[in-house]
């Protein structure tokens, strides 16, 4: 890694705690430099301001997120285990206390910001990319569905509903075990809806 590019990492890293400490208002560029160990100049010569700063954060989480999802789609895969990996690849997330840290932070902000709200669902693929697992299984005759993003999304909410939000309020992260529950749990309720019985 260049002096450069460690520089911009000890600036990321002390922004996320003074975003998590004082919030996206009550942050200070002149705090963010002395957090990180460099001068204000140095900010500033690779962040123009606090925002452009607050949304390479936000670039960070959907880094973490969209990476997690870069699995492909495996047709040899029974249908319902396929569902089980690709539930993990959101559920590996939601174990990791780094990511719900920042997940935590950046929600809080973008609650009372709707034009950060909106620029972090721009940076998102996570649901793009259930729906074409739904649709390539639903090609295959593995699921049924005429909407299959309705269908991603039911899905993906099944897991976040119990996994996620809950947990994300209190900053509590959850247990590996409890999560593998949820998701099989997840997909055997979304089979129960979309699953094509097998005829004898």
């Amino acid at each position: 890694m260049s002096v450069s590019d460690q520089k911009k990492k000890q600036i990321v890293e002390a922004a996320i705690a003074e975003f998590q400490e004082k919030g996206y208002a009550g942050a200070s560029m002149d705090r963010i430099s002395e957090r990180a160990q460099v001068s204000k100049r140095t900010v500033y010569n690779h962040f123009d301001s606090k925002e452009v700063l607050f949304k390479a954060i936000n670039q960070c989480l959907a880094d973490q997120i969209n990476s997690a999802l870069e699995l492909p789609y495996d047709p040899d895969l029974p249908i319902r285990d396929a569902l089980i990996r690709l539930g993990w690849a959101e559920g590996e997330l939601m174990i990791n206390p780094c990511f719900m840290s920042l997940a935590r932070m950046i929600m809080s902000e973008t609650i009372r910001d709707p034009e950060l709200a909106e620029d972090m669902n721009q940076r998102m693929t996570k649901l793009v990319v259930f729906t074409e697992y739904v649709e390539r299984a639903t090609r295959e005759g593995k699921l049924r569905t005429d909407n299959p993003e309705v269908a991603a999304a039911q899905f993906l909410g099944l897991i976040k509903s119990r996994a996620f939000f809950p947990n994300i309020h209190i900053g509590r992260v959850p247990e590996r075990e409890e999560v593998s529950n949820i998701i099989e749990e997840s997909v055997d309720m979304f089979l129960a809806r979309y699953g094509v019985k097998e005829t004898v």
